[in-house]
């Protein structure tokens, strides 16, 4: 079932055509991916898709009764309500029908009801009703979605007034994944995520129902979410089938494919012309003016196009000098601003020359500022960081905040190096800055030109340790790409800063891993850690799993054995009511059970859904009795 197709669409602004002939369809459950360069309207098209604007062309047809879900990339939630104020309008049928029972209830509580037992009945069916639909559980879930997209317990009382550009991202996003629309459009969702929120997402959205249809830049999310590709380019869209490294091949394909298609088309153009050329006016002069009408005929209605030469930035990064073997070393390093509360404690490190360190952490951890206390812009709380011999490093910068907003972008580059004029500017187009745009002061670039500019200053400096924070941020794919590329071909040492997954993957060669509790070295590769990461946490899951077991058993033993005697009265009161709040809960946990395989039977994804959060918060209240049952044994 479609859910949503669009036919012949087309949208322009003024005389510029921003994209025409674009025909897609939606099915429902599909996961979708628009991708395409920085400005070339991919914007433009989800709004149109989903009503926000009109096309100049062409249809839109929803489905009946269609809810959209839109994410946009600077959305802004108004009103005085609290963060989770917000979350629960996502459930206003659901309190609503919670107010009713609550009142059904009242009514019921008096005996002498003249409609007592059609009170009941109606109770019944619209509790069992308001069961199905997750009405125990929605407070739940809207508790892990918040903390799953990065938001701390207390983050839940803040006015929406005071929340964070990208707190109001984040927060419209979790209002969203509650709602739980028929289509949900998400433009670049992964922004303003850390590594942590956005694994999270991930598998929140790999069994999301409904039809999603997102603009995003991040690989590796669209390597682990995605099933459709649309790729925008040249005013329209083509379909690829697959995750990402599917489409990366297809793409490299298809574009040779029309190269060959085209210079065969023109080598047999070109012979045909020869002929007719040598023969118009000879004695095969028929057979020249027949070939001539077919050439005639095939220029008008079957010419391959040219393919375009697309405009990507040409980035060269290559170490002036050769250092030595050890490029960095820490001694008893803690980083910070105030030594009561060091942000990071750093275990003592040497970093080798052709090493690439991947620094990952969740936002605001201390990463950026490690980064500047190793480059001495920070002192050091205590301890020491030295680089080694023949060291030049060069830093890339998050924020940008090297770049002199009042110089222009042509003077901006001139202050690493005093280039002639002409090959300044060559230097420069290299990085899509051409003609008039060297002139451009630096304080009117958007955040994708700034992030070139600081690029095309790192790559001239010539520095053999780069120090990175963010390099792919605000960069389209197709540059990610090429920047990848030039960073596994650099001849010197990396320490990088990212939430780039894919560009860790194909570059790290040991993971740096800053939590709350410290700074973890892992020698290896991205994948090498997730496998390392998830075989600890399997290991704390068994253990815990053991430890409960054996509660578990010493509460059985107890019951067969009459109870051991309390030392007090207080305690053995409690005792029996945790005995009978554990055996309450083991029932509950065995109905659950039961319910959740009839519902896995009858494939009902919601009612496993909920049915999997009730148990989860079930077995949790289950081991917490346990635990202060078996305290209170002790």
């Amino acid at each position: 079932m479609t859910v949503l197709s669009a036919s012949n669409l087309a949208r322009s602004f003024g005389a510029d055509d921003i994209f025409s002939g674009v025909s897609v369809e939606i099915p429902h459950g599909a996961k979708i991916a628009l991708v395409g360069a920085n400005g070339i309207g991919k914007t433009t098209l989800l709004e149109v898709l989903i009503g926000r604007q009109e096309p100049s062309a062409g249809t839109v047809s929803p489905m009946r009764g269609l809810t959209i879900g839109y994410l946009p990339q600077r959305p802004q939630l108004v009103g005085d309500r609290s963060l989770w104020d917000e979350m629960m309008t996502a459930f206003s049928d659901l309190r609503a029908r919670e107010a009713r029972l609550h009142t059904l209830a009242e009514q019921m509580s008096d005996p002498a009801h003249p409609d007592l037992d059609a009170l009941i009945e109606r109770y019944g069916r619209e509790e069992h009703q308001f069961e199905l639909d997750g009405g125990y559980t929605y407070e739940t879930r809207t508790h892990q979605v918040l903390q799953g997209l990065g938001f701390a317990p207390d983050d839940a009382t803040m006015p929406l007034a005071h929340l964070s550009g990208g707190q109001q991202t984040r927060a419209l996003l979790a209002r969203l994944l509650l709602e739980s629309p028929d289509l949900l459009v998400l433009d670049e969702p992964t922004n303003h995520l850390d590594i942590n929120a956005v694994e999270w997402l991930e598998s929140f959205l790999k069994t999301w129902p409904g039809a999603l249809l997102a603009v995003s830049h991040d690989r590796y999310f669209m390597d682990n979410v995605i099933t459709t590709i649309w790729e925008m380019a040249w005013g329209g869209v083509e379909v690829y089938r697959g995750n990402y490294s599917h489409y990366a091949r297809q793409r490299a394909e298809r574009h040779e494919r029309q190269r060959k298609e085209y210079e065969a088309q023109q080598e047999f153009i070109a012979k045909e012309e020869d002929y007719i050329r040598r023969n118009i006016a000879g004695q095969n002069t028929a057979q020249a003016k027949g070939r001539l009408r077919r050439l005639e005929r095939l220029k008008r209605e079957r010419l391959i196009a040219r393919p375009r030469r697309e405009h990507h930035i040409h980035v060269h990064l290559k170490a002036d000098l050769r250092s030595g073997d050890k490029v960095l070393m820490t001694y008893g390093l803690v980083a910070g601003y105030e030594r009561e509360r060091p942000l990071v404690i750093v275990p003592d490190i040497t970093l080798y020359r052709g090493e690439v360190a991947a620094l990952i952490g969740p936002n605001g951890i201390g990463k950026t500022t490690l980064l500047k206390t190793l480059l001495r812009e920070i002192p050091a709380l205590s301890g020491s960081a030295r680089l080694g011999a023949a060291v030049q490093p060069g830093y890339f910068a998050q924020a940008h905040e090297g770049l002199n907003p009042d110089k222009s972008v042509l003077d901006e580059l001139l202050t690493v190096r005093n280039l002639p004029l002409g090959e300044a500017r060559n230097y420069l187009a290299g990085y899509l800055f051409t003609g008039d745009d060297v002139f451009r002061p630096v304080s009117t670039l958007s955040g994708g030109e700034r992030g070139r500019l600081a690029l095309a200053k790192l790559a001239l400096d010539g520095a053999n340790f780069l120090l990175l924070d963010e390099p792919t941020n605000h960069l389209d794919i197709e540059s990610q790409e090429i920047l990848q590329d030039v960073l596994a071909a650099f001849n010197g040492t990396i320490l990088l800063v990212s939430h780039d997954r894919y560009l860790i993957d194909a570059l790290a060669t040991q993971i740096w891993d800053l939590q709350a509790d410290g700074l973890t070295l892992f020698e290896g590769s991205y994948r090498e850690y997730l496998v390392a990461r998830e075989a600890a946490r399997q290991a704390v899951r068994e253990a815990e799993a053991s430890a409960f077991a054996a509660r578990r058993q010493d509460l059985a033993a107890r019951r067969q054995n009459g109870g051991a005697r309390p030392s007090d009265r207080q305690r053995e009161r409690r005792l029996a009511e945790l005995e009978e709040q554990i055996a309450a809960l083991e029932g509950e946990l065995g109905a659950l059970h039961d319910a959740l395989s009839e519902a896995s039977a009858r494939g009902a994804v919601e009612r496993v859904r909920d049915l999997g959060e009730r148990y989860a918060v079930t077995e949790s209240a289950l081991e917490r009795a346990l635990g202060e049952w078996g305290a209170l044994s002790e």
